[in-house]
């Protein structure tokens, strides 16, 4: 297996307390990556339980695949390719009846963003890509970048990186790209750095926002999490659990949200004497607050730094 992808899982023993899954369990990785995770829950519910993991990159299930064959793991496990959008599809080919602990670790995985020619990154020049899984997936950041009108660029970059110079970076882009199409990551980044005002180019990279916001455009980052989690709420088998690790406000606005949503119950004006709406809570949240990362984690393991992982019990039967 590939260096890159022995990565160290983050809140790894916050999400084994959360989930507690035990022996003959069935537990769902629904971001594999490293497997890091997957390894561990795997650990918990073998030999009996079977673990799940899903991931769309290739690259990721190969390197889960030989560490498993490394630690000769005694449990059984199943790798299956696929974005988690569409889980429905993904469980019922593992044909399993329900689900007892879904883990949902979210962004970009390092070994993406470090394949130069992928398009991720902002510090090497490399074609705009961008797409997860080359494969299946037609957009890509150049289409964006070259097609979309400067109104639709600014409204991307505005809601999904949070950039405060969006307006201004959409027009250069569109200024640029009427003498010549925008295709590599490096004449991108020089775009935005010098939309930039001078005295906001001193701390972060300028592209970082700009990248995160194409990233999640491309790739439909915001509906595909919607979608998952639904789904895992609906496959999780009573008193089952979920936790989701968020990394930008977006995502984790996304699951405070919807575990609010789902954790409801009577919503009738309090003054009817009984309950006409019918509706029951699906799930009780486990965490008021999302956990955070330890000063002494984010230290051995800075991905952790910007980590929120918010959880959930299943209620009721199905």
């Amino acid at each position: 297996m590939t260096d890159e992808y022995r990565h160290i899982p983050v809140l790894l023993p916050e999400v084994l307390e959360l989930l507690d899954p035990q022996p003959g369990d069935t537990v769902c990785d629904c971001t594999l990556g490293g497997a890091g995770h997957t390894l561990a829950l795997a650990d918990k519910v073998a030999p009996t339980g079977l673990s799940i993991g899903i991931d769309q990159d290739d690259a990721a299930l190969a390197a889960a695949t030989e560490r498993f064959s490394e630690q000769r793991h005694p449990g059984r496990h199943r790798f299956l390719k696929g974005n988690f959008g569409d889980l429905d599809d993904l469980l019922l080919e593992a044909e399993v009846p329900g689900v007892d602990c879904f883990l949902f670790d979210l962004g970009v995985s390092s070994p993406q963003l470090d394949v130069p020619e992928r398009g991720f990154s902002f510090h090497e020049d490399a074609p705009l890509d961008m797409r997860m899984d080359s494969g299946t997936q037609t957009l890509t950041a150049a289409e964006v970048i070259n097609t979309y009108n400067e109104a639709d660029l600014a409204r991307i970059l505005r809601t999904f990186g949070d950039e405060r110079h969006a307006a201004a970076i959409a027009r250069a882009v569109c200024r640029r790209r009427a003498q010549a199409p925008i295709e590599t990551t490096l004449q991108l980044a020089d775009i935005v750095a010098g939309a930039y005002p001078a005295r906001d180019r001193r701390a972060k990279h300028p592209a970082r926002k700009a990248f995160q916001a194409l990233r999640i455009e491309v790739n439909g980052e915001l509906d595909v999490l919607q979608r998952g989690l639904e789904a895992a709420v609906r496959w999780l088998n009573p008193g089952g659990r979920i936790c989701v690790i968020s990394y930008h406000s977006l995502e984790d606005r996304i699951v405070k949200r919807l575990f609010g949503e789902l954790s409801q119950g009577c919503t009738c004006p309090p003054d009817l004497p009984v309950c006409v709406c019918g509706n029951v809570p699906a799930i009780e949240v486990l965490t008021k607050r999302p956990v955070v990362a330890t000063a002494d984690e984010v230290e051995a393991n800075p991905r952790a730094r910007s980590a929120k992982l918010r959880a959930a019990v299943r209620l009721g039967t199905h």
